[in-house]
């Protein structure tokens, strides 16, 4: 009976763990990426990923979040966070006018956190 109760007692301690577990943030900036594959009309951002799968973009200079994902535009619709489209901090394409730069790369690299 003993054995039953902690094997309980160590269940609810990882599910109740993984419930408030910390967002995984990481910086990354123009430099470090290279000017013609960085897609942002700011010099530095963060990237953001929350429980449930939920990415953002951060301007660390104004601490601002933009929806990298459909969870996280979700969150924004709902109003359960704050935050502003990406198109707002996303730099054009000089290769395809009208366009912005691929963000797919940053999705990627996003998501990784979230695992």
């Amino acid at each position: 009976m003993m054995k039953i109760r902690c094997a309980l007692a160590v269940l609810l301690l990882t599910v109740a763990g993984s419930a408030f577990a910390k967002p995984q943030i990481i910086t990354v900036s123009r430099f470090e990426i290279g000017k013609d594959n960085w897609p942002f009309n700011r010099e530095e951002v963060m990237l953001a990923c929350r429980p449930g799968n939920v990415v953002f973009v951060i301007n660390p200079a104004t601490l601002m979040q933009y929806p990298l994902n459909a969870e996280a535009e979700k969150e924004v619709a709902s109003g359960k966070t704050r935050g502003e489209p990406i198109v707002t901090i996303q730099a054009d394409d000089p290769q395809v006018k009208g366009q912005k730069k691929d963000l797919q790369p940053f999705m990627a690299r996003a998501q990784r956190l979230c695992q």
